[in-house]
């Protein structure tokens, strides 16, 4: 057996895993209503975290009103009872929950208090998603080559 390489295997075999999933579920169930909550919105804020930080150009778009959507799910609300809380028309909050109008900084901050999040995020799901959309209408184009430093200076 010397010099033979464990393979993943013979570490993590059909037997190991159904252990592993069990053990998981049954400490799940074990969990106070809150602790899944707070798992539930951290699993959320990750999520928008990954979204930002995700480079990759034919990823799906996600708007805020995705997000949002995951918050108002977990949280067993609606979006009219949101507009509410946010002292505002549910279908004002529509038009920038959906990208029809931008994010101004007083939504800003109530979607970060009521997501318990930072405000950046809201703001760079929204600029990544304009910049997605200025990339697909310029593709192919080269139309933003012409402002690069290189066309000032002589090399």
């Amino acid at each position: 057996m010397k010099g033979q390489e464990i393979q993943v295997n013979d570490i993590w075999n059909d037997d190991k895993q159904n252990k592993l999933k069990q053990f998981i579920l049954l400490n799940a169930e074990k969990q106070t209503k809150e602790r899944k909550l707070t798992n539930q919105l951290l699993s959320i804020q990750y999520k928008i975290e990954d979204y930002i930080r995700n480079e990759n150009e034919n990823e799906q778009i996600l708007k805020v009103l995705d997000f949002v959507k995951m918050y108002l799910k977990t949280l067993d609300i609606t979006q009219k009872r949101l507009a509410d809380l946010f002292e505002m028309r549910d279908s004002n909050l529509h038009k920038y929950l959906v990208g029809e109008r931008k994010l101004n900084p007083k939504l800003v901050l109530k979607l970060s208090h009521f997501s318990h999040t930072k405000p950046e995020y809201w703001i760079r799901i929204q600029v990544k998603n304009e910049l997605i959309e200025l990339k697909k209408e310029n593709k192919n184009t080269g139309y933003y080559e012409k402002y690069d430093y290189r066309n000032l200076i002589e090399v």
